[in-house]
């Protein structure tokens, strides 16, 4: 009989003790030892955040080489991959190696070893081995490793789907939340602002949307980049996409409102991958609106100090990676949007 560990996976923590896994500086990542609820499994790749992966390939100035060493050295010191900078992981995909008894006892466990799987838990508290990278794809944020990881009692996961390719699963679960999001926020007629409008989560919360505010509402994307518009428009996820720098709020909130007849939005979702974009969110949003950081280089600090120094009295939502059914609903953006499916297919596989 195996040891039993804590649902939440406390009995990995090393230091400091008394915290989660994903606060902790260093966990266990021991894939000898054997708890009757864990789920350990061989894992083929890792999707990096995009915050994170962009701050790791800038401070390696691009080189491959250097990029795998720096992840290897974040993992060996912390077991985990969680980036020092940003505080994010990602989430890995792999096959099923071994299922604790307490698990198997349980009469709705649904997974078997040899099972297909992506994580849809943070890997900042994952604890992680790798044995060796075999590739890095820098412009899916994706590395191909030989390892093992470790998923906890609570932890959420994904089989993989018989209807699309892995790769395709899991760059379209690597950001699940977002899109969920997108479909409970918003209601009929309200106009919607997406920033980081050309990103995964962004054209997939932008689908969403548009399903959720109908004919009446709108959906405005913002990009940096004005050669991205046209196809933006194609795939149909927009009514409208303007160009600004989402680190300069005044620019943004200037097109943003040209594109709603000059008023402000009930609700914009910020899917930007760097940093201080958090007013060109809160700025063009009316009084009683809501505003949702899907961000993982959201800073706190600048989104709740800065909504009080302009006066704006905006409901703030942390981008939490789970909303219920999240994964399902992602996956069936994929089947429904011919178009969307191409994109993924063509851009991030």
């Amino acid at each position: 009989m195996s040891m039993k560990g804590n649902k939440y996976g406390s009995h990995r923590v090393i230091e400091p003790q008394g915290v989660l896994t994903q606060a902790a500086w260093k966990i266990d990542n021991d894939m000898t030892k054997r708890y009757s609820n864990e789920i350990i499994c061989n894992v083929t790749s890792l999707n990096i955040d995009s915050a994170s992966f962009t701050q790791i390939e800038e401070a390696c100035g691009g080189d491959e080489t250097k990029i795998g060493e720096m992840i290897m050295g974040i993992v060996a010191e912390r077991g985990k991959q969680q980036n020092p900078v940003t505080g994010s992981g990602g989430m890995f995909k792999g096959e099923v190696a071994y299922i604790g008894e307490d698990l198997l006892a349980k009469p709705d466990f649904d997974l078997k070893v040899g099972d297909k799987i992506v994580s849809l838990v943070s890997l900042s508290m994952t604890p992680l081995k790798i044995e060796k990278i075999l590739a890095i794809h820098k412009e899916i944020d994706r590395v191909d490793i030989v390892g093992q990881a470790v998923l906890f009692e609570s932890a959420l996961y994904a089989k993989m789907p018989e209807d699309m390719s892995e790769p395709l699963a899991l760059a379209a679960l690597d950001v699940a939340g977002a899109p969920a999001q997108a479909r409970k926020l918003p209601k009929e007629g309200d106009s919607v602002l997406i920033l980081g409008a050309n990103g995964k989560s962004g054209v997939l919360c932008g689908f969403e949307a548009m399903k959720k505010v109908g004919p009446k509402g709108k959906v405005v994307g913002v990009v940096r980049n004005p050669k991205q518009v046209a196809g933006l428009m194609e795939l149909g996820v927009y009514t409208d996409v303007v160009v600004a720098d989402c680190t300069k709020p005044v620019a943004v909130m200037d097109a943003a409102l040209a594109a709603n007849n000059g008023e402000e939005y009930d609700l914009s979702i910020c899917c930007v991958n760097i940093e201080s974009c958090e007013m060109s969110a809160i700025l063009p949003v009316r009084d009683g609106g809501k505003v949702y950081f899907f961000s993982m280089a959201t800073s706190f600090t600048k989104a709740a100090l800065g909504a009080e120094g302009i006066g704006k009295d905006v409901e703030m939502i942390i981008g939490n990676g789970y909303t219920k059914n999240h994964a399902q609903i992602t996956l069936d953006v994929l089947r429904e949007s011919e178009k969307l499916r191409k994109l993924f297919d063509e851009k991030y596989v």
